[in-house]
């Protein structure tokens, strides 16, 4: 890359403010600049580039194409940069730090309230949790493993199995005694709540139940289980939803099961880290934690009665 073509960082960073909010004045505020150092700095900006970035219309300022497209593609590097920074800055004061990528709910459900314990046994590991829906190249993302779920299969990586995941139907008991829902076909003609990234959810449990329906796909969607946990309890619809996301739901009485059908196609979770690189101190005993944690849940699940 020859480095010549790239403007200084602070004609950027001025430029993407000011753009944000089309004032040079609410620009300076920001940056803790005076208005005419927010200008200049755009100025010096446009005689670098060449192309004039904003109109000056009385006392406004408008993009002009060339700068709305600019904008478009300069935003993305800065986000970035400012990633890059935060996570350089939590090394300091850590021996290791370790950047791990969680699907949402299993971070915010499952993962956080357990983590507590691994930052005892080992105060002196830097934590870094990032938020990926989608199997990704280790070697473009600054991450040492991953949460997934789904297959054992990620390319360039070793998947290490933590447990199997239930997903069971569940209701308010308000929704559950409105729609008399008493046998699993009554929940073909009841509201039934989507997730955006298991469309085929419904339809397999429906299978598994030996229910014949063509509205499987049918309902509200959303992309995750905490929106659609919450939209269950306000009774607006059936859901199904993994059994250890739910369990202090199940035990206050804000959702009840409706059904117990063993699912024909169980799916898991994996802890996955990339093959042939060296695994730092801290991945390891991160990934030694998550095992023993892992193992509890499998034993607290199997002694768990039905309900």
């Amino acid at each position: 890359m020859k480095r010549a073509f790239v403007p200084p960082a602070d004609t950027l960073i001025a430029f993407e403010c000011a753009a944000r909010h089309l004032s040079f004045t609410r620009a300076a505020e920001e940056l803790h600049l005076t208005q005419g150092a927010v200008s200049k700095q755009v100025r010096q900006l446009e005689d670098r580039l060449g192309v004039e970035l904003f109109r000056r219309v009385r006392q406004r300022i408008v993009l002009t194409d060339a700068g709305r497209l600019y904008l478009h593609d300069i935003r993305g590097a800065l986000e970035q940069m400012t990633l890059a920074t935060r996570q350089v800055m939590s090394f300091a004061g850590s021996a290791d730090v370790l950047n791990l990528a969680v699907l949402p709910t299993f971070g915010t459900r499952w993962l956080a309230p357990r983590i507590a314990d691994f930052i005892r046994r080992y105060p002196d590991a830097g934590l870094n949790l990032s938020v990926r829906l989608q199997p990704f190249d280790f070697d473009e993302e600054p991450f040492d493993g991953a949460i997934h779920h789904g297959d054992p299969v990620w390319a360039g990586a070793i998947a290490e199995h933590l447990f199997d995941e239930e997903v069971i139907p569940v209701a308010s008991r308000v929704f559950r005694d409105r729609h008399n829902i008493r046998v699993p076909e009554d929940l073909t003609r009841v509201p039934r709540l989507q997730l955006a990234t298991r469309p085929l959810a419904w339809r397999h449990w429906f299978e598994s139940a030996g229910v014949e329906t063509d509205t499987a796909f049918q309902g509200a969607r959303f992309e995750q289980f905490v929106m659609i946990t919450e939209a269950a309890i306000h009774h607006a619809g059936a859901a199904l939803i993994p059994r250890f996301f739910i369990e202090q739901e199940l035990a206050s009485g804000r959702l009840v099961r409706l059904f117990d059908v063993p699912p024909e196609h169980e799916t898991a979770y994996f802890f996955v880290y990339p093959e042939g690189r060296t695994m730092r101190p801290v991945v390891a005993a991160f990934r030694k934690w998550l095992a023993e944690e892992a193992r509890s849940a499998r034993t607290d699940r199997e002694t768990m009665l039905p309900g």
